[in-house]
């Protein structure tokens, strides 16, 4: 499918796309790029085969590459897209894999004129709570969803060659704009990160004086999960997409506001209630989705 891919970011989703990308043979080589902190985890994926080849220069990771994704936390896009421009090849495919789009395109749009053609914004709906290559692996998006969020300006022959990269590695894949797929996100994935570091820093200060934690059962571990997600990762995912993601944590207090007033006036049936339709709806999700 292509003769050499460049994967800028080789943590737990770059490394994830070039070990599937070789196990579904989607290329010839796979090149990667990182900063000079970056090296020895660089060095690591080489040993590990997950990529060829890789260099602290970005000029050189890209000579020849025909497919670059941009797999960095979304906070360093804007610095990648800077360095990318006097390299930008116009018949190459150029991808991210962040969790926010808007910023993504604003960091574009801040470079070049107009947003190039063949850059296609994508997001792989997979992940895990570990990050670094050595947490990487060839099934990450298998069955996965992944959303593309082409512009009115992107070229269909790239929407078409995304799309065939992203299916071929084994997700489902669909397509959505800019702003809704923020605002799905932020509603999905953004909001229940925040609260589970939240509930963690609440009771982890409280476990100084009681054995909180050690008490604590299968549903604890079960809905802080992803508290154990990469910190430096979901800063810039939050900082991103806050202007959709505070609206939602307002509404949350209204919610637990809600709820801590049934419970000081003893209103035990609009308390099940509540309870009862959250139940009712996360099964409906689960009919319909899984």
């Amino acid at each position: 499918m292509f003769n050499k891919i460049c994967i800028i970011g080789v943590g737990l989703i770059g490394g994830s796309i070039a070990q599937a990308a070789r196990q579904q043979k989607l290329c010839n080589t796979i090149s990667a790029y990182g900063r000079e902190q970056d090296a020895d985890n660089l060095k690591r994926a080489q040993e590990l085969g997950v990529i060829d080849c890789y260099s602290l220069e970005l000029s050189e990771a890209v000579v020849d590459a025909d497919c670059i994704i941009i797999a960095t936390p979304v906070g360093a896009m804007p610095i990648i897209f800077a360095q990318l421009a006097p390299l930008w090849s116009a018949n190459t495919l150029y991808m991210d894999a962040g969790s926010t789009k808007g910023s993504v395109i604003k960091a574009l749009s801040a470079v070049f004129p107009q947003v190039p053609s063949n850059f296609v914004p994508a997001h792989p709906i997979a992940g895990a709570e570990n990050s670094g290559v050595d947490a990487s692996r060839d099934d990450l998006y298998l069955n996965k969803r992944l959303i593309l969020t082409p512009l009115p300006e992107t070229n269909e022959h790239f929407i078409q060659l995304a799309q065939q990269f992203w299916q071929a590695i084994g997700s489902d894949v669909t397509q959505m704009d800019v702003e809704q797929h923020d605002a799905v996100l932020a509603a999905t994935s953004h909001l229940p990160h925040i609260l589970a570091f939240s509930l963690v820093n609440l009771l982890g200060k409280k476990d100084e004086t009681a054995d909180i934690f050690k008490y604590a059962a299968g549903g604890f571990k079960d809905f802080t999960r992803i508290a154990s997600s990469d910190p430096t990762m979901w800063l810039d995912i939050c900082m991103a997409n806050k202007d959709q993601i505070v609206p939602l944590i307002e509404q949350m207090c209204v919610e637990l506001n809600a709820v801590k007033e049934k419970l000081e006036s003893n209103q035990t049936q609009p308390l099940y209630d509540t309870f009862s339709y959250a139940n009712q709806a996360r099964q409906r999700f689960l009919d319909q989705y899984e």
